[in-house]
């Protein structure tokens, strides 16, 4: 029972458990990322589109084992912080893979309408938990509204998404630096379908254990160190968890699918709003919308702010400006690391 129990442990295992755990996630990061950019092209379903339905939704299971077992413990500032702070740390990781390419700046390269969209959705999505804080503490079988409400609104999103691939009434100007999303006929014929969508269920699952594995460390800390929920969910648990994002983005730019590389962050990104309906419905004492703090809302701010710089970045479409970079990828190193810093300051 102890071994199953890193309360137990001695701090260094846990923290060690910690560190493996996110080693776990990395690895098995970096073999989604191949196996999605090739299920993409057999598919039809487009980087953008893949990038955000599946592959961003599979390298978001360690976040959301997280963030669900840390609810149901009892946890909610740590839930909410990693589930938000993830959606941070992720957009900070598409800087990085920016600073990486070194043709041109990775979000004029990547020019697409879906990313777009995804972008405005993302925080359009953000919002609804900032309203559901200051709303009545209202819930059903224990489930605020908002929860349902982001449900629905995800859903709708994502079909306008999808209509916006079918029928795109606007497209981003094409430059030499264009990289655009065309399936490659290599990658079509090579490989089973069917063994590919295996590799990448089994993937998903050993990156779901690691995920269990570094939410009960998490706990651990909060409980044996003097760090708060909100440093542990919102920046430790949050950038550990969102590794796979970081390897996929990483190793997509390296293979050239560009749109992919953006398109699994913000459609990731996306998705991880949803975590805040399931937590709520994990978290058993009420409404968790109404159990957290001013610092998860400042979390969920911050997270508006870098989506936004992202989306101005994505319309912008600086060819480079420091060095290979855009004015976005600056800026969101800055603010993430900036914000962070003040939250550390107050506990």
């Amino acid at each position: 029972m102890a071994l199953l129990s890193p309360e137990q442990w001695p701090l260094w295992g846990v923290i060690a458990a910690f560190v493996l755990g996110a080693a776990a996630i990395a690895a098995l990061g970096s073999r989604l990322s191949r196996v999605s950019d090739r299920l993409a092209d057999v598919t039809g379903m487009g980087e953008a589109i893949f990038g955000a339905l599946l592959l961003g939704a599979s390298t978001s299971i360690p976040e959301i084992v997280t963030s669900i077992t840390t609810a149901t413990a009892g946890y909610p500032q740590l839930a909410v912080s990693n589930a938000i702070g993830g959606i941070s740390a992720q957009t900070a990781f598409l800087a990085i893979a920016d600073i990486t390419y070194r043709r041109a700046n990775l979000e004029h390269a990547a020019a697409s309408l879906e990313n777009l969209m995804q972008g405005a959705l993302l925080a359009t999505l953000l919002s609804i938990p900032l309203i559901a804080m200051v709303s009545p503490e209202v819930t059903l079988l224990g489930v605020h509204p908002a929860s349902i409400g982001l449900v629905i609104f995800h859903l709708f999103g994502m079909h306008l998404v999808a209509e916006t691939r079918s029928a795109p009434l606007w497209t981003p100007r094409r430059t030499t630096e264009t990289r655009t999303d065309v399936p490659q006929e290599a990658r079509k014929k090579g490989g089973d379908t069917a063994s590919l969508w295996l590799r990448f269920a089994g993937l998903a699952a050993g990156v779901g254990l690691a995920g269990y594995v570094v939410a009960a460390a998490s706990m651990a800390l909060v409980d044996r160190t003097f760090l708060s929920e909100t440093i542990v969910g919102g920046l430790f648990t949050a950038v550990a968890t969102s590794l796979p994002e970081l390897v996929t983005a990483l190793a997509a730019v390296r293979q050239g699918a560009l749109t992919l590389a953006v398109g699994t962050i913000i459609g990731g990104n996306t998705f991880d709003v949803l975590f805040l309906a399931v937590t709520d419905v994990a978290y058993r004492d009420g409404s968790i919308y109404h159990a957290i703090t001013g610092q998860q809302q400042f979390i969920i701010a911050l997270a508006i702010l870098l989506t936004g710089i992202l989306v101005l970045g994505l319309l912008r479409r600086q060819k480079s400006g420091f060095g290979n970079i855009g004015f976005e990828s600056v800026l969101i190193l800055l603010l993430y690391t900036g914000g962070f810093a003040l939250l550390a300051q107050g506990g």
